[in-house]
């Protein structure tokens, strides 16, 4: 039971919506069923693994080259 993100391409509305099996999905503010599925992100809070990347930050919002300054 996946949830999925979803854009209206008719009002803009951006939603989550958990699809079991052949659900039918539409927008929860116009109705619409003219939607596109929008990249999912996933978040997790815990403890630094020690993982730092060569290549720089991987976080968008700053700088740091280990996401365990980030917060």
């Amino acid at each position: 039971m996946p949830i999925y993100e979803y854009v209206c391409n008719s009002c803009g509305q951006g939603f989550e919506k958990l699809v079991m099996g052949g659900d039918d999905v539409c927008c929860p503010k116009c109705e619409s069923r003219d939607l596109r599925r929008s990249m999912s992100t996933f978040s997790h809070k815990g403890t630094d693994s020690g993982f730092s990347s060569s290549q720089g930050s991987s976080c968008s919002g700053c700088s740091s080259t280990s996401c365990s300054s980030c917060h």
